[in-house]
């Protein structure tokens, strides 16, 4: 499975961007797709994610500000980010976790798409 990510940028205190994550096949439309980010000198955390039901998952930190949806018609999912802060301010990652049916799960990587937020 390749992912494909787009959307990022620089934006100033307060703005909004939207990051988009596009995939192929029904291993995509399946399965939990997810938004990591990674700061400098800091590890990776999970900042949003959705199921294939569409559950959703946001960390703490961006509760509140983004939201994270999907359209299967077009196997992508969207992290629509707004009231960006420059703590926001990493290297974003699109994530496919595809469940292992007899073994381990398994987890498929977009590129980095860089958030810069300058304050």
């Amino acid at each position: 499975v390749q992912l494909q990510a787009s959307g990022g940028g620089l934006v100033q205190s307060g703005g909004s961007l939207r990051l988009s994550c596009s995939g192929s096949g029904s291993i995509f439309s399946r399965n939990t797709v997810g938004w990591y980010r990674q700061a400098a000198g800091q590890a990776r955390e999970l900042a949003a994610s959705i199921t294939a039901s569409g559950n959703t998952y946001y960390s703490d930190s961006v509760k509140g500000r983004f939201t994270i949806t999907r359209d299967r018609a077009r196997d992508s999912v969207y992290l629509q980010m707004n009231s960006l802060k420059p703590e926001d301010t990493a290297a974003y990652y699109c994530n496919l976790r595809e469940v292992g049916a007899y073994g381990p799960d398994k987890d498929y990587w977009g590129p980095r798409t860089l958030v810069t937020v300058s304050s």
